[in-house]
C-alpha cells in the first residue's frame, strides 16, 4: 500500500503535487492500493475546507485514491500505542518546562555544541504543577536504511536524542505517522523529511511492527535564485499555476521528469500516466535539488494545448470558452455577436496554437481581432492616418480569395509600403502589432473582415 499525506494547514505546494504524483505512479506500478491520508494532528493550524480543496486539486490531476483516513480518527490508538511504551519502558514521561529546555538550548548554543535532549533531565521538575508531562521515547540505538534515490543513509545513536511522542493528550506528528505507516510498502516523499525517518523507524520498531518500508526523498525544488521554493514564489503554489491558465497534464509532466532526464529520453514530454509507466523509476531521479524552470513548464503546456486540440471534447470546450469571451466582449461594445466559433474558427484556434502557450492567451488573441476600429487605431504609436486610410479601402476592396491579391490591391490604392503599409494592415485585423504572418492570417480571417470593419 502507498500513501500521499497532505496536511490541510495551506495550499498545496507542487512539492506536495509531486509527491502525490510519484506516489500515485508508484502503486500504478506495482499494482498496490493507493490512499490518501489527511494528516490533521495540527488542531490549532487547521483551515476549515482546506481537505476538500486538497481532494479538488488531485480530482484536477486525476489522481484515483482507494480510500480517505483522517488521521485524527485514529488518536484512540495513538493514545493506547503511547501507554503501551510506557508500561513496556521504552518511553518515560518528561516534566521539564519550556524555560527549562530553553535554558538549556542556550548553553549548548553558548558552547557551541549541538542541543541533546539528556534523560536525567525527565523528573528534575516534576513537582512543578504548572507544566504537563510529555511522553518521550527512548533513542539509543543507530538507525540505518537504503533510500532509492540517495543510497544507504545512517543515522548513530548521538545523533538521535529521545524525542516527544505526545504532547497534551495528542500525537506528534512522527508518532501519529509511524502508526498509520504500519501497512505501507513505499514511502515517497520529500527530503525534508529524511530527519523525521528514524525516528518513525525507531517507533515502529519499539511498537514491534514488522513493516519493511522502502523510502524515496524527492530532492528539493528551486527558484530561479537556486533557493528552495517558499511560499513567496507565486510558482511553488499548484492553485497558483491552475490560476494562470496552466494544464494539468502539463504540470504533472513537467513534475514527473524534473531531474529524471532519463526518463525524457524514453517518453518526451507529452504522455499520459499509463503511458510513463513501464519506463518510469524512482531510481532513475537525481539527488540533487533541481531548478524550476517556468519556461519549460511553459513549453509543455503550449505541447499539450496543440496535442488536446486534436481531440474533439477538449476543442469544444475552447470553443465554449472563445465563444463565451466573445459575446461578452460584443454586447460591452453594443453589438449582437454574428459569430459561431464551432462553424467558423476552428481554422484559426489552431493557428494561434501554434503561437500561444496557454488556452487563456490562445482567446486573447482570438478577441483581440475583435476590439473596435477605434481601440484599434489607438494601440498603434504611429501611422494614424495610414491605418484611416487602409480601413476605407479594406471598405471598398473586392472579395479577394488570398493575401496577395488584397495586398497589391491595397498597395497600388494606398501607394503606402513598408512599416507604414504593414504595421496599420496587421494591427486592423489581428488588433496587435506584432504575430502571425498576414498571408496566414488573412486565409482563416477574410470571411470575417466586412464584420471586423463595422466594430
Amino acid at each position: 500500500m502507498l500513501r500521499f499525506a497532505p496536511s490541510p494547514t495551506g495550499d498545496m505546494h507542487i512539492g506536495n503535487l509531486r509527491a502525490a504524483i510519484f506516489n500515485y505512479l508508484m502503486a500504478q506500478k506495482l499494482q498496490q492500493p493507493f490512499i490518501i491520508r489527511i494528516e490533521d494532528t495540527d488542531l490549532e493550524r487547521n483551515i476549515d475546507n482546506k481537505d476538500k480543496q486538497i481532494l479538488q486539486i488531485l480530482d484536477c490531476f486525476n489522481i484515483k485514491y482507494d480510500d480517505i483516513i483522517y488521521q485524527s480518527n485514529n488518536f484512540p490508538l495513538h493514545r493506547e500505542l503511547a501507554h503501551k511504551l510506557l508500561k513496556e519502558g521504552k518511553a518515560f514521561y518528561c516534566y521539564c518546562s519550556k524555560e527549562f529546555l530553553e535554558s538549556k538550548r542556550e548553553e549548548a548554543k553558548k558552547n557551541k555544541l549541538a542541543f541533546r535532549y539528556d534523560d536525567t533531565w525527565a523528573q528534575l521538575e516534576k513537582g512543578n504543577k504548572q507544566t504537563s508531562p510529555i511522553i518521550r521515547l527512548r533513542a539509543n540505538i543507530d538507525i540505518s536504511f537504503h533510500d532509492s534515490i540517495r543510497g544507504k543513509l545512517q543515522f548513530h545513536s548521538n545523533e538521535l536524542d529521545s524525542f516527544v511522542i505526545m504532547r497534551n493528550d495528542i500525537p506528534t506528528y512522527n508518532f501519529a505517522c509511524s502508526i498509520d505507516d504500519r501497512e505501507m510498502s513505499y514511502i515517497i516523499r520529500g527530503e525534508d523529511h529524511i530527519s523525521n525517518t528514524p525516528k518513525q523507524i525507531l517507533i515502529q520498531r519499539a511498537l514491534g511492527f514488522n513493516t519493511k518500508i522502502q523510502y524515496a526523498h524527492l530532492p528539493l525544488i528551486l527558484n530561479e535564485a537556486h533557493k528552495k521554493m517558499s511560499k513567496r514564489d507565486k510558482a511553488s503554489s499548484v492553485e497558483w499555476l491552475l490560476s494562470q491558465d496552466l494544464e494539468a497534464q502539463a504540470i504533472a509532466n513537467y513534475l514527473i521528469l524534473l531531474g529524471n532526464s532519463k526518463l525524457e529520453q524514453h517518453i518526451g514530454e507529452l504522455f499520459t500516466y499509463q503511458e510513463c509507466l513501464s519506463h518510469f523509476s524512482i531510481e532513475h531521479i537525481s539527488s540533487n535539488a533541481a531548478r524550476f524552470d517556468y519556461k519549460k513548464l511553459l513549453q509543455i503546456n503550449r505541447d499539450v494545448l496543440r496535442n488536446s486540440l486534436r481531440n474533439e471534447r477538449n476543442k469544444h470546450s475552447v470553443y465554449v470558452k472563445l465563444q463565451n469571451a466573445l459575446d461578452r466582449q460584443l454586447e460591452s461594445c453594443n453589438k449582437k455577436s454574428q459569430l459561431n466559433i464551432s462553424q467558423n474558427f476552428e481554422e484559426m484556434i489552431l493557428l494561434y496554437a501554434q503561437e500561444v502557450s496557454t488556452t487563456a492567451e490562445l482567446i486573447a488573441h482570438c478577441c483581440n481581432i475583435f476590439v473596435p476600429i477605434a481601440t484599434k487605431r489607438e494601440r498603434l504609436q504611429e501611422f494614424h492616418r495610414e491605418f484611416d486610410t487602409l480601413v476605407q479601402l479594406l471598405h471598398k476592396q473586392p472579395n479577394f480569395t488570398n493575401y496577395v491579391d488584397m495586398k497589391n490591391y491595397l498597395v497600388a490604392e494606398s501607394q503606402l509600403k513598408g512599416k507604414a503599409f504593414f504595421k496599420p494592415l496587421r494591427m486592423i485585423l489581428s488588433g496587435q502589432e506584432h504575430g502571425i504572418e498576414l498571408d496566414k492570417l488573412y486565409s482563416v480571417l477574410k470571411q470575417h473582415i466586412p464584420f471586423i470593419l463595422t466594430l
